[in-house]
Formats: structure tokens, C-alpha cells, sequence
């Protein structure tokens, strides 16, 4: 097994082509983190403040129930942990994630994919979801990138 694992939630599917992507290129096992319910379009329909993703985002002490806990996070040394950027920052539904496990001594590098702003301050609201683990900020994978250029990445941070 590899020390290397690619976490994800995928939303529309955005995410998890980055996040296969990413697996090939770092020889890294891939979990996908699905929720209790599935996200329907509406429910990712930012414009409605009354769509099941806003409301969620309104509030950071919100936690979706996951649909499994099954994964093997101890493991692994180093987490590639992605999802699709909500409000400037991960959907609460990365923080039931990381609140389900230990994190203690883990390596969790960040990447996401968004459809126009940058990281914002998602490392700081995370942190607190994972106690003893080291977070980085990655990057954007919303394609572009080579699997060349993927594996460079991934051995570089």
C-alpha cells in the first residue's frame, strides 16, 4: 500500500477528474468522500439562500453526515486532501472528514478546484477540524496540468 492517499469530495465530478489525475501521477491510493445524502443541483445552487449548500456554508459549525467512515487514514503518511472551494473556503463536509479521524502526525496537502476564487482562508478554518497534523495550502487543479507536471507537484510539497 502506498504511504500516499488522495482524499476528495466531489460535488459535480470537477474534483474527483482532478483527484484521479492526481492519484495516477503521485501512485497514490484514492478514497472518495461521499456525504450521507448526495448533493442534488439544487442543492449547489449558490444563488438560492435557501439551497442546502448555502445554508450549510452560513454555518461553520455545521457537519453533513458522511456516508461511510471507512477510511484508512492511519495508514498513511501524507494526505492529499480535495474538494471543490464553497464560499472561500472547503464545504463543512470536509471538517466531518478530518473531525472523524486521527490526524495526529499526518501531512495534509490541500487541493481544490473552484470556478473563480483562490483558497481564501481554508487552511485556518481547517485546522481546528485536525489537531496535530501539519496542513499546506496546495493548489488549484482545474486542469492544465500535465501528469508530468502533477508528479512533480506531488513530490515537491
Amino acid at each position: 500500500m502506498s504511504k500516499t492517499l488522495v482524499a476528495y469530495f466531489s460535488a459535480s465530478g470537477t474534483t474527483r477528474k482532478a483527484a484521479d489525475k492526481l492519484a495516477k501521477a503521485a501512485g497514490a491510493d484514492l478514497y472518495e468522500i461521499r456525504p450521507a445524502v448526495p448533493y442534488t443541483r439544487a442543492d449547489l445552487d449558490w444563488m438560492d439562500k435557501k439551497s442546502r449548500s448555502t445554508l450549510e456554508m452560513k454555518d461553520p459549525s455545521f457537519r453533513p453526515e458522511l456516508a461511510d467512515k471507512d477510511a484508512d487514514v492511519a495508514s498513511y503518511d501524507r494526505i492529499f486532501l480535495g474538494f471543490p472551494i464553497w464560499w472561500y473556503v472547503a464545504p463543512t463536509l470536509i471538517n466531518t472528514f478530518l473531525e472523524s479521524y486521527d490526524f495526529t502526525g499526518k501531512e495534509i496537502v490541500l487541493f481544490a478546484t473552484s470556478g473563480g476564487s483562490g483558497f481564501g482562508k481554508t487552511v485556518q478554518a481547517l485546522e481546528p477540524s485536525c489537531p496535530g497534523a501539519v496542513i499546506k495550502e496546495g493548489r488549484l487543479l482545474n486542469g492544465g496540468m500535465s501528469e508530468a507536471e502533477l508528479k512533480a507537484w506531488a513530490e515537491s510539497v
